[in-house]
């Protein structure tokens, strides 16, 4: 490497310098996903993100929009989900790219994606390119981020966290053309989904605006509208995604009050920051967990960023730092759930904190601020090092001496956490410990420890050693190095075949075959049970017995309907029914089944096991008696032995009003024809009639008889009806998202007029600094 490439190893990272370094350490991390050789499939990729993209690409080549799921849930809105991505501009990379490779290249690109957004955040804070290349690298490359690379969506939406912060900082700050950029990657983050980490973003850039405001660091009337018409425009540019999503929101079972507790970080959790394999088990996949929190698999930062952090929050004295380090404590506090008294008085506070499941969710704050924190330190300490000029930083002088005073006993007692750690583990294992495998992790990480403590003291010295020039990149490889061996591979790749389309529909030749609109397969609630317990070392095994179970959503991959799903959100009365199957054990669901048209269903003794079902009706049926009953009295009369359900349909009280059929009647139905949003059939009735259609009933969803609108009656709780007149008719069900009409022209309008915006204040902007320099 000539002199001028080493000085700026040891001064700074250009960007592009930057990104091919991160580039290249991702190919180093993912190569047999990056050239195809195999994929991912652990967890929720398998049984979640891979059939959705799937089932997405299929309706994309279609030239349908993916609206609605008829596959899963008896039917179940996916577009307005908003962790699906079908309005997600880089959704094209896997939408018209072989699916088994481009969808793990996605998740990797936004992984590459973050750590660059994070780069030029630290930089912009710190004016540092050294500290920012190692908050890049930091935040790409922890046990949390690389965790997300099984949800495209989630690892979209956070890859997006740094650039929103940075972009929206610039717009109140600057005004001009920065405010269209600020919304249009607000806008890219709403797309991509995952509304918790868009929550926390948002509530981080305005902290990050309140100080500023409070501080007057700019004229305050500028900072108000500046900031409140980023905010507006991000909501109206991505109305076509917000709009389907709130109002889901609105009908899905998920509600203010609603509570999960379930996966709060373990009170030991805190020693995970340092030993990430003491009090866990790797029985899932191979892939470590603590003991009773599987939501992520870790949240190790690596043993330089801690420390480092640690060193910014006590010792420089920059306000961002400050903020950050207070987030990251009430982070903390948060993801600890019901282990400490603080998270569940924050949600009889903020009732709205309901709708984030799995308290240890909080950590992406503490992941978020720790690489800016340990950029503030290293800036310090660079800036203040012997030798090193004035550079261009932000922060030094003092904050350098103070950190210089404490690198070592911060070191030391991350020393003495680390031994007191290892010797809990072995002193005192938990149920299901591998104390041995704790063992050989705390002492790997007192190595790394120590390597780390030896380059950050070399950092802070004019070392005349020709290594000591390369000192800045070793420090970044050693922390990538860290995080990669922290604990088994948290992402198990197999060969791409095992996503083979229609894969499990052949081996397990069901006859009857369960088909679109016209039977059902349906695990057991004990085969669910079972399914969800299931789990071998072996990923490739794992993955496949599950699929022979159709286990989350891999149903799409076949294309076969099935009564239950994998969804963030379901309509609420199909919720409720749902849960009342597979949760009362003492009734008998035999009818139901029979009308929600099951024609295979699981071994009751063994879970893998299907068995064919001749009792299942016609997904569309005509001619039921109706009977009128809330819905708690419905279910349990849908439970009862002796139900005939060929002879009633349960329907609510206020539907008595407008439905003046009063027995059973005689009707028939003729070509019944579904799709995935419209479902089609003739009637044939003697007198007045109800039709029933054991479809989920969601309010988006119209009937037509011969063409004129007809109401759409919700019948067994949860499914749909149409009263039809006497003789021969036909019947039109379909799916109309009018918030997603109203929120797509609003969208459309808005892309326009913030692209001509820009356009113009960009023009105006160079006209004013070509009238500067003529004058």
């Amino acid at each position: 490497m000539s002199d001028s490439c080493t000085q700026r190893v040891r001064h700074g990272f250009p960007p592009w310098q930057f990104g091919l370094l991160l580039a290249a350490l991702i190919v180093a991390a993912f190569p047999q996903v990056i050239f195809g050789l195999e994929t991912f499939v652990a967890r929720d990729f398998g049984f979640f993100a891979y059939p959705l993209a799937h089932f997405q690409k299929e309706c994309f080549w279609r030239g349908e929009l993916p609206l609605w799921n008829p596959y899963n849930n008896c039917g179940v809105p996916f577009l307005a989900q908003w962790n699906t991505m079908p309005l997600y501009p880089p959704s094209l990379l896997y939408l018209t790219l072989p699916l088994e490779w481009s969808l793990g290249c996605f998740s990797l690109f936004h992984l590459w994606f973050a750590g660059l957004g994070m780069f030029f955040l630290a930089r912009r804070w710190t004016g540092n390119s050294i500290a920012a290349a190692f908050a890049g690298v930091a935040f790409a490359f922890n046990g949390f981020t690389l965790n997300l690379l099984m949800w495209p969506s989630h690892i979209a939406t956070f890859s997006w966290m740094p650039w929103v912060v940075l972009a929206t900082e610039g717009a109140w700050r600057e005004g001009g053309k920065r405010i269209p950029v600020a919304a249009l990657a607000g806008a890219l983050q709403m797309l991509a989904g995952g509304p918790e980490t868009i929550f926390l973003t948002w509530l981080v850039v305005f902290l990050l605006w309140l100080q500023q405001f409070i501080k007057a660091e700019r004229p305050r009337a500028a900072m108000l509208w500046r900031f409140s018409l980023v905010a507006v425009l991000v909501v109206a540019l991505s109305a076509a995604q917000l709009l389907p999503f709130l109002d889901l929101v609105a009908h899905a079972q998920r509600a203010t009050g609603y509570t999960d507790l379930r996966w709060s970080m373990p009170a030991s959790g805190l020693a995970n920051f340092l030993v990430p394999m003491a009090f866990g088990s790797t029985v899932t996949e191979g892939i470590f967990f603590q003991h009773g929190q599987y939501w992520t698999s870790s949240y190790y930062l690596g043993l330089g960023v801690v420390w480092l952090a640690l060193l910014a929050a006590g010792c420089v004295r920059e306000r961002r730092g400050w903020l950050l380090g207070s987030v990251a404590i009430l982070a903390l506090l948060c993801a600890l759930g019901d282990h400490t008294p603080f998270y569940p008085l924050m949600r009889k506070l903020i009732p709205q904190l309901s709708f984030i499941t799995y308290p240890v969710k909080f950590v992406l704050l503490v992941v978020f601020a720790a690489p800016l924190l340990a950029a503030f330190a290293l800036a310090a300490r660079s800036e203040g090092a012997p030798g090193a000029g004035s550079g261009s930083g932000t922060v030094g002088g003092q904050s350098s001496l103070r950190i210089g005073r404490w690198l070592l006993p911060v070191g030391m007692v991350l020393g003495g956490l680390i031994l007191a750690i290892v010797i809990w583990t072995q002193q005192a294992p938990a149920a299901g410990d591998n104390a041995h495998a704790a063992l050989l992790n705390g002492i790997s990480r007192a190595c790394f420890l120590v390597l780390t403590g030896a380059i950050l003291l070399g950092l802070t010295r004019d070392l005349k050693y020709p290594l000591a020039r390369y000192l800045p990149l070793i420090l970044i490889l050693v922390a990538w190095l860290d995080v990669l061996t922290h604990e088994p591979r948290q992402n198990p790749t197999v060969l791409p075949g095992i996503f083979e389309e229609n894969l499990a529909r052949h081996r397990l030749a069901m006859k009857p075959q369960p088909e679109l609109g016209g039977s059902r397969a349906m695990l057991s609630p004990a085969a669910a049970a079972e399914l969800t317990r299931f789990a071998v070392s072996d990923a490739r095994n794992n993955f496949l017995a599950k699929r022979a179970g159709y286990c989350g959503d891999v149903n799409l991959l076949d294309g076969v309907p099935k009564v239950d799903g994998f969804f963030s959100l379901t309509p609420r009365e199909f919720d409720v029914l749902l849960m009342f199957i597979y949760n009362v054990t003492n009734g008998n669901w035999s009818a139901l089944d029979d009308f929600m048209g099951v024609s295979q269903s699981t071994s009751p003794t063994d879970s893998l096991t299907w068995q064919p079902r001749a009792s299942f009706r016609p997904l569309v049926t005509a001619g039921e008696k109706p009977v009128f009953l809330d819905d708690s009295n419905a279910l349990w009369e849908l439970a009862r032995n002796n139900l005939n359900g060929a002879a009633t349909v349960f329907l609510p009280p206020a539907a008595r009003s407008s439905v003046t059929v009063s027995n059973q009647t005689a009707a028939s139905i003729a070509s019944p024809r579904f799709a995935d949003g419209t479902v089609a059939f003739e009637t044939q009735a003697a007198a007045p009639s109800l039709a029933v259609i054991a479809q989920t009933w969601y309010h988006n969803w119209h009937a037509e008889i011969d063409g004129q609108p007809a109401p759409l009656l919700r019948a067994n709780v949860a499914f749909q009806a149409v009263q039809v007149p006497a003789g021969t008719h036909q019947v039109h069900l379909f799916y109309r998202d009018r918030a997603f009409e109203i929120g797509a022209a609003i969208s459309l309008c808005m892309w326009v007029n913030c692209a001509v915006g820009y356009l113009a204040l960009r023009r105006r902007e160079a006209a004013q600094v070509a009238g500067g320099q003529g004058a």
